[in-house]
């Protein structure tokens, strides 16, 4: 007998959906995949250059620090601090092979078994997957389609049990784009620090948000480190999701729990990636916000692309994400996005992947496709 809680779990969505895009014949042109947020665009050839140089060297083969290499933390610290305007320093960061690792290990140092999270729903599915395998409840909060998929502090108030130990927000949101006004999360800030809950904000996508106003004010207020984790990936913004590199920071009362989940479940993060990018954060400051702008125009081509569309409706779209209504008379998100991928060329992911009540849904990642391919789906959906 294996594992209740992994055998509770789904098949990994993504190669599940992409099985249905393998039966596609090419009818109408080349495949276009939105199912995987990445970014459509390769990293800068001198990080590249710095990764294979870093790959050759005695220090990457080494064992390195439990929570990270001094050098990233200090630099990631610094890029925090300039973009929440707040206070943070490299005793605040721990670096994590990856994002959603730096989720499970944070979800299995804050709750055990037995105790729940809340999830904005619909969730990420590894979120949901990662909770579910440890053993831990999901409390749903449900997001409405009408509220532009912004979570509610006062639905999350009262949906509340004596069990969750925290509450979760993903902005900018995957699967939806939402993202979250600074009162929404100020308001489920005080909602975690007046009933002792932590306060997770997985922040994966934050490289991708309009403006350069800080995305929230949590981190202005010292006592942030009393209730809140903040999480965050290189993959999107770097170009890096193969090297698997994450983080976490928090206050050292977390932190110090937190090591001895760190260094049961990685050791320590790989070092390559490390060294390259703690040169990375401030030598490609312009490259990646030209990359900001590149995935704005991809969001506006998208819209310009699929509003003027019948029948369907655009629901939400921010960073990477377009949250897509199905027809009313087409069937359930299930099958529409099995057809769409094996009959029309277009892969994407079904609602229900991302939670109950999906099932009118589709998530299309058009981040990681040029404005020429976005151009091309609504003609893919007339098809349908």
């Amino acid at each position: 007998m294996l594992a209740a809680g992994v055998r509770a779990v789904g098949a990994p969505p993504i190669p599940l959906a992409r099985t249905w895009s393998a039966r596609y014949d090419g009818r109408a042109g080349p495949l276009i995949d939105l199912t995987q947020a990445v970014p459509g665009y390769p990293p800068h050839d001198d990080l590249l250059a710095r990764l294979a140089q870093a790959a050759g060297s005695r220090e990457a083969a080494a064992y390195g620090p439990i929570e990270g290499d001094t050098a990233l933390r200090e630099r990631l610290a610094a890029d925090l601090a300039a973009r929440y305007g707040a206070d943070f320093a490299a005793e605040d960061v721990a670096i994590t092979a990856g994002c959603n690792l730096a989720f499970v290990m944070a979800a299995t140092t804050i709750a055990g078994s037995g105790a729940a999270v809340m999830l904005p729903s619909p969730w990420y599915f590894n979120h949901h997957m990662a909770l579910t395998m440890l053993g831990i409840g999901t409390v749903a909060l449900p997001c409405r389609a009408e509220d532009g998929f912004v979570p509610d502090p006062e639905t999350a108030a009262r949906l509340l049990t004596p069990a969750t130990r925290a509450i979760v927000l993903v902005t900018p949101n995957n699967p939806t784009g939402a993202i979250y006004p600074p009162a929404t999360i100020a308001a489920f800030a005080e909602l975690c620090r007046a009933k002792g809950l932590w306060l997770v904000l997985d922040e994966t996508y934050r490289d991708f948000l309009p403006g350069d106003a800080p995305p929230h004010a949590v981190f202005a207020d010292p006592s942030w480190r009393d209730f809140a984790v903040h999480l965050y990936s290189f993959s999107k913004a770097y170009c890096v999701p193969g090297h698997r590199v994450g983080a976490m920071a928090a206050g050292p009362g977390f932190r110090a729990e937190a090591a001895k989940v760190l260094d049961t479940m990685q050791i320590c993060p790989t070092r390559t990636p490390q060294i390259a990018l703690a040169w990375a954060i401030d030598a490609l400051r312009g490259w990646r916000e030209a990359n900001r702008a590149l995935m704005a125009r991809r969001a506006d081509a998208f819209r310009a692309a699929v509003t003027p569309l019948q029948d369907w409706k655009l629901d939400a779209l921010g960073a990477y994400f377009a949250y897509l209504r199905l027809p009313e008379s087409a069937p359930d998100a299930d099958a529409a996005a099995e057809h769409l991928a094996a009959s029309c060329g277009l892969a994407t992911l079904p609602g229900p992947f991302f939670g109950p009540g999906q099932t009118r849904h589709l998530r299309l990642a058009f981040a990681n496709v040029d404005e020429a391919a976005i151009a091309a789906v609504p003609d893919r959906l007339r098809a349908f």
